[in-house]
Formats: C-alpha cells, structure tokens, sequence
C-alpha cells in the first residue's frame, strides 16, 4: 500500500491512504473547526466505522454532535433537520462521512444554515448560486465510505424536491470540502451490492464525462484513466472486498469521475434521477441499468471515442467490444438487465412513462448528452430499459 499513499492538491487537498482516518483531528485544526457536526446515515450510524471514528473525535477531545437522518435519496425534510441540529449544537463545521447520500446532506448542511432565502433558490441554474451569502457556509470535511459518487471532490449537492419528486443539483463553489480523507480502508465493510453500485457510479461519471461534447482535455484524460481503473479493479473488490489495492484504486475512480464530470454528465443520469426520485432506487445501480441503452442511442456520436478509448483499456472489438465489456462487467456484478429487474414488480402506464420523459428531459444532465435528448429519444430509452431490447 505504500506505492498508494499520496497528496493530492486536484481539486481540492485529498490526504489519500490506508489509515488516515487517524488524522481527523489535525484536518479539523487545520480549517479552524472546533465543533463539527458529524453527519452520516443511519446504516451506518450502526456500525463499528462510525464508533471508531467517532473515538478518534472523543480521544482528542473534540466536541461533537451527530445526525444521521439521512434517506437513500435526501429530501428537503432531512436537510431541515440536519440544520435544527447544526444551529441548536452551535457547530461551527460539518464532517461529511459516508456514501453520496450522506456527503451531499453534509454539505448542504454545512451550506444552508446560515443561509436566509429556501435552497431551491440556488439550484445549478445560470448564476443563482451568486444569490447565496458565501460568509455564511461553514467549513466541510468530507470522508467518504464508499468509492462512487465522487462527491467528496465536489461543489454540488443532490436532493429531492419531495413536492415535485424532482432531483435538484444544488451548487456553489464554497460547498467543495476544504479537505477530503480517502481511506480505502474505510470502504472495506461495504456490501457486494453497495460496492457495485457506487462502482458503477464512477463509471457512468467517467463515461459520461468522456462522451460529453465540448473541449475539456484535462476531464477527458482523468475519465479515460478512471475508466480504466474501474473495468480492472471493480470485479476485485465486488469478490474481494478485503482487496485494499481494489478498494484504494476504486476510490480513486469515485473521485476522478466528480473531477472529469465539470465537462458534463448525459442521458444515463438524466433518466436515473427521475427514476431514483419516484422509486427510490439506488442511484449508481440506475445508472448501470441504462448505461448499455444509452451507449447504444449515442453511438453515431461517440464511436470513434469510444474506439480510442476501448484500445486504451485494452479491450478487443472497439464500439461493439466495448458494450460487450459493459454488459460483461454489470453481469459479473448482478447488475439487472432492465428496470423491471431492478423494482421488482415495475408497470408503468404511458402516463408514467411520459412524466419520466417530461423529467429526463428538463434534468442539468440531459444537456451534456452527446446526441440531443429530446421526450421521444427519452421514451424510447425508458422502453428499452423496460424491455431489455437496445
């Protein structure tokens, strides 16, 4: 593990290793928090990573508070309490520990309680996140548990308009956490289910981002490596996951995928939110259920990309070897062929259909698609993951 031991200044400073969970309290010194509030889920609130990490806290004397009410998919609701309990423990700073639901919570937290106007007035829109008082967002650290999201690297929040059942991106650049610890050692609990999932996760942001129109070269290098790294690291962790190299390289990937998807994100996320918004599924294993679908609807675009990006993973056959590679990879992990396998018992009438459609094509992520999203293309993709028919 020695050779995986680094400090990274890209986006922000990730103290990246085996162990260094142990340095909490000298992150904390370091960004002037004296009294963060720890928040995490409720699984995981349950388990031993937390009680330990939370005696590291309590060994150095830190106060503390906690919160873990935090849903799959947070929704306003959560992020009402998170802030009573910030405001009423006089925390000046928010630890942000676990999986994406966890970190985007944390950080909106740490964003919105100082904050006088309602948080749907600065969603990813134009510049709405110039409304927000920029002196008012406290300090984050962010610890993830699980190698997906990447959102330990980011300057977005993900929550769910429960009114509209709407997944909302809510930005500023002040919500990118001052300092990141990525142990991989941290992610060694996780469930097979869980590991593939936010496995997929970083491979649908590296992806995406790759595929996305535009001139980003420095976001299309850190993709194609990330996308590397998760076609031979991910089926090692989801066997292994005592595989602290797997694990260390996946992280990796997570956090590459967040850094490369600046460029922009496509289809496969503009369906999985609608989708993890009315069905609460789990949002990286969405993505893995539309992704060879929306590979195949993209690819009078994106062929010769994907050619120069399959020989460089060393896979045969380019496009055509390339969706086989995917198809390869989602079988050896569980991931369902269609939704239906996904939400056991999944009917949709066409009015369904069309309100899923009707979100697609309105969600921040449809405008990075690389061929035009519009409602027909977003149905027929819907019918395709339905079916299992490309």
């Amino acid at each position: 593990m020695t050779d995986l031991v680094s400090k990274w200044n890209y986006p922000t400073t990730v103290r990246f290793g085996a162990g260094r969970i142990k340095e909490l309290p000298d992150v904390l010194e370091a960004v002037g928090i004296k009294n963060p509030l720890f928040v995490t889920d409720p699984g995981l609130a349950k388990l031993p990573v937390v009680a330990s990490t939370l005696k590291i806290l309590d060994d150095a004397g830190v106060p503390h508070g906690v919160f873990s009410d935090v849903k799959p998919n947070p929704v306003e609701s959560n992020l009402t309490a998170g802030i009573e309990v910030f405001k009423k423990g006089g925390h000046d700073g928010v630890i942000a520990f676990g999986g994406g639901s966890a970190l985007d919570l944390g950080k909106l937290i740490a964003f919105q309680a100082g904050q006088t106007r309602p948080v749907w007035d600065f969603e990813d829109v134009g510049d709405w996140w110039t409304r927000a008082d920029a002196g008012a967002i406290v300090p984050i650290i962010a610890v993830p548990t699980t190698a997906g999201t990447g959102s330990e690297v980011g300057r977005a929040g993900v929550i769910t308009h429960e009114a509209s059942h709407t997944k909302k991106v809510i930005f500023h650049p002040k919500m990118l956490p001052e300092i990141v610890i990525a142990d991989p050692e941290l992610t060694v609990g996780m469930p097979p289910f869980i590991t593939a999932g936010t496995g997929m996760d970083a491979l649908a942001h590296c992806l995406e981002a790759y595929c996305a129109p535009g001139y980003h070269p420095m976001a299309d290098g850190i993709a194609v490596e990330g996308i590397r790294l998760v076609f031979e690291n991910l089926p090692k962790a989801y066997r292994d996951g005592n595989d602290l190299v797997a694990r260390a390289h996946m992280m990796s990937a997570a956090a590459m995928g967040a850094t490369a998807f600046q460029k922009g994100l496509g289809a496969i996320h503009s369906l999985s939110h609608p989708i993890g918004a009315l069905y609460d599924t789990h949002h990286g294993m969405t993505n893995a259920v539309f992704m060879p679908y929306v590979l195949a609807f993209n690819r009078e675009a994106i062929e010769a990309r994907i050619v120069r990006l399959a020989a460089y993973c060393g896979i045969a056959g380019g496009f055509e070897g390339f969706v086989r590679a995917v198809d390869k990879l989602r079988a050896d992990l569980n991931v369902p062929h269609t939704l239906p396998g996904l939400i056991k018992g999944l009917e949709m009438d066409a009015a369904r259909k069309g309100l899923i459609a009707d979100m697609a094509i309105v969600d921040p992520t449809a405008s990075g698609n690389p061929i035009k999203l519009t409602r027909a293309a977003a149905l027929s993709l819907l019918e395709s993951a339905m079916s299992g028919a490309a």
